[in-house]
């Protein structure tokens, strides 16, 4: 927890500005606005802000997002604590709010991305009361991880395990409110409010994930129970169903990542096991975060490294042997049938297999005109049709593919210089091409 702005403390309600993490269990920050409106004998409000639209999000990942926060809704209620929806701008809507109910002290949940860290410097300017920021997604705070970006994985990662003990404990309950909230409030009407979004319709929910607190937990028990004993050997085939398939739900909140990982660490498999799958969990996941906190370029190609800007210069004018506009690129219209099949599978199932999302990126990089354009292509496709993307991973994935972040040089090529290269061949070594290609294309 951090204060982001002073202020002086009133006798209304302890407001949490829900946003990144969408869950009424085991969310610090609720737990922090809990715990100090107790201390200051107050109500609890949890507000979410509806905005029209956020980034390219699609109908598809605001329908996840609405049918999670209902469930949000009815929990918080068996706790005395009323939920509010507001649709607009959060830096116009929060201090509206705030003003209206006489708010006492503002918390909300940490982000990196700028878009959000905008809007909590706007609200601050706004309020004249306490605004806390509690970052309920990673484990260990990012801001106490690390106080700069870091190179990769092998410099965030001890870091990461030294304060990793301090952080990763058990939640203690979310209590039912004692002081009662006296305001009126009408019913959530979340049709009205779907209404005033700006948004591409044309994209649908997706049936093979369903969203919600109880369908994460339910993920998360099914991958510890038929999974995680395989994962070490399977993870890398997308022909097979061996991931967690918890993104979803982490990217937007309705699992916390600390109760994946105490889970994971209190199942009986193998350290070897348990540590492959924790070392993505936590130190490539928070190690994203890290790159967009302390690099505010972490969409663009201003963040890659030096040499990898240097090598990627060099090669501009290379010769491509193909070049695909983005809308053949979205429609899976290539000549290769394996990235079509990736596309479709991005398109259909709205989540992408983590070691075809790096081919994926990697051929986008190959085929198009230039790093800046590859880069805008693939953030396009991931925002419109991931149900995780937007997201820290998302952005420090693309930029990895095209610009070696938290990579390295490799042997220099045409295209890519010395930013690292992924062929149709290396993926027909791994796994049964044809199966997937089928399974995508039909």
């Amino acid at each position: 927890m951090r204060l982001i702005a002073k202020g002086n403390m009133k006798r209304g309600p302890m407001v949490y500005w829900m946003s990144r993490d969408q869950r009424a269990k085991e969310n610090w920050a609720l737990l922090f606005t809990q715990d100090l409106a107790q201390i200051y004998h107050s109500p609890v409000i949890v507000v979410f802000c509806l905005v029209p639209q956020f980034l390219g999000a699609t109908f598809r990942q605001y329908h996840f997002m609405v049918e999670g926060l209902k469930e949000v809704e009815k929990t918080l209620a068996e706790k005395n604590i009323p939920f509010f929806l507001l649709t607009g701008l959060p830096n116009k809507k929060i201090p509206e709010f705030v003003k209206k109910h006489k708010v006492s002290a503002l918390v909300t949940d940490f982000s990196p991305l700028r878009i959000k860290k905008e809007w909590k410097r706007e609200v601050a300017q706004r309020i004249d009361i306490p605004f806390y920021e509690v970052d309920a997604h990673n484990i260990v705070p990012c801001w106490t991880a690390s106080p700069k970006q870091e190179y990769g994985a092998y410099s965030f990662r001890p870091k990461i395990h030294r304060t990793l003990p301090e952080f990763l404990e058990n939640y203690p309950r979310l209590k039912r409110h004692p002081i009662t909230w006296k305001g009126e409030k009408e019913k959530t009407d979340w049709g009205k409010s779907m209404l005033t979004l700006k948004i591409d319709q044309t994209v649908p929910p997706v049936d093979c994930l369903k969203p919600g607190e109880k369908r994460a937990q339910k993920i998360l028990r099914d991958f510890l129970r038929n999974k995680l004993l395989f994962y070490d050997k399977d993870r890398n085939d997308p022909t097979k169903d061996a991931q967690s398939n918890l993104s979803p739900y982490i990217h937007f909140g309705q699992i916390s990542a600390q109760r994946i990982a105490l889970e994971v660490l209190k199942s009986s498999f193998a350290r070897e096991l348990t540590d492959l799958f924790l070392e993505e969990l936590i130190v490539r996941r928070e190690l994203s975060d890290n790159f967009c906190y302390y690099n505010p370029d972490y969409d663009s190609i201003k963040a890659f490294p030096s040499w990898a800007k240097e090598t990627l210069d060099k090669h501009r004018r290379d010769r491509r042997e193909y070049l695909y506009t983005q809308d053949q690129l979205e429609y899976g219209h290539t000549h290769d049938p394996l990235w079509n099949a990736s596309q479709m599978e991005m398109v259909k199932r709205g989540k992408l297999h983590g070691y075809m999302r790096m081919y994926w990126g990697k051929k986008i990089m190959e085929w198009t005109e230039s790093p800046e354009y590859a880069m805008k292509i693939a953030i396009y496709l991931n925002d419109k049709y991931e149900l995780d993307g937007r997201d820290p991973n998302g952005y420090t994935g693309i930029a990895w593919c095209m610009g070696g972040v938290h990579d390295r040089a490799w042997k220099e090529r045409d295209i890519f210089g010395k930013v690292r290269y992924m062929n149709y061949n290396g993926c027909k070594s791994k796994f049964n091409i044809k199966t997937y290609i089928e399974k995508w294309l039909n």
